[in-house]
Order: structure tokens, then sequence, then C-alpha cells
């Protein structure tokens, strides 16, 4: 991603969720996952933009959650994020609509762990994965078994297992 564009939207985010920093330390966390993943796993240049806008985009949808149903739940944030994140998009501009709708659905989907299309949609929840596991101070269990379930990349699973081997011991790969 191209260091103005970058700098847009991380602005743009901050922006949309100032008064939260936890919000803001979250989708810094999640991008930097994301690139890093997207980079180790070989993806080509337009999947990476793709994917790193998502992952700075991906939790546009809490705060107006928030707002109409008092839940941050992600089914919420799913229908809700999109929309706002394509308005943004098209404001900072740079981006085809063909972009535009796959960043969308990543963003619309991204707590939605069946049926993952492609190795962009899987690093997202990877990504996100990563930084909540830390973020809710997860039990070994709940690591063990997103690990075993949901992670699927070979650069997510060695970070997830780098992360947490000191603490929790080495988690058992099948």
């Amino acid at each position: 991603m191209e260091d103005k564009q970058y700098a847009a939207l991380v602005s743009a985010m901050i922006a949309h969720d100032a008064g939260s920093p936890k919000r803001i330390q979250h989708l810094l966390k999640v991008h930097a996952f994301t690139r890093t993943i997207g980079i180790l796993e070989g993806l080509d240049e337009e999947t990476l933009y793709i994917l790193e806008t998502a992952a700075l985009l991906h939790d546009i949808g809490i705060r107006e959650a928030l707002a109409q149903y008092g839940s941050e739940a992600g089914p919420y944030q799913e229908r809700l994020g999109p929309p706002l994140a394509e308005a943004m998009l098209r404001k900072i501009g740079g981006y085809s609509e063909e972009q535009i709708a796959r960043i969308s659905y990543l963003i619309g989907h991204h707590h939605t762990y069946t049926e993952i299309d492609g190795i962009d949609y899987q690093i997202l929840v990877e990504a996100d994965l990563l930084v909540n596991l830390y973020e809710h101070n997860s039990k070994y269990k709940a690591i063990y078994n997103a690990d075993r379930k949901l992670f699927k990349t070979q650069a997510g699973r060695q970070i997830l297992e780098q992360m947490y081997a000191g603490e929790a011991g080495t988690l058992i790969h099948d």
C-alpha cells in the first residue's frame, strides 16, 4: 500500500474512532498482523492492497452498532460496516469498484468463520483473532481451539504458536 494512501486511511479511521484509543490500537495491530501474514504467505500486490485496506477498516461498523443496538456484536458490525467503508473509500479515492466490493465483502464477513472463500479472508480472520485472543486475555483452551479450528496459514499458525508458546506451552498442530 502506498504510504500516502495508508496515512489517509489511518487518519480517517482515527478520526472515525476518535475517543476510543482501544479501537484505534486494535485496528493498527490487526493491520500489522495482516500485512505480515500476507507478505509471509506470498500474496500478490493487488490482493495485499485489498487485504490491508480491509484490515484498517474491518471494525468501522462498531460505533454505529453501538449507537443503533447498544452492542458491538459481530453480526451488527458486519451489516453496518460495509456502507461506511464504501463511503470512506470513495471519499479518499484510488479504489476501483471491484476493489471496494471485495473490501466491503471482507468487512461484512470478518466475524463469520464458515465458508471462508479466499486467502485474503483467511488472513483477515487470523489477524483479527491474534489481536482479539490477546486483548481478551484468552485462556489456553480458547487459543488451542482457535489454532486447531480457525488458523490455516502457516504464517498465522507460527505467529500464534510463538506468541503463546512461552506462557502456555507449545500448541500442538495436527
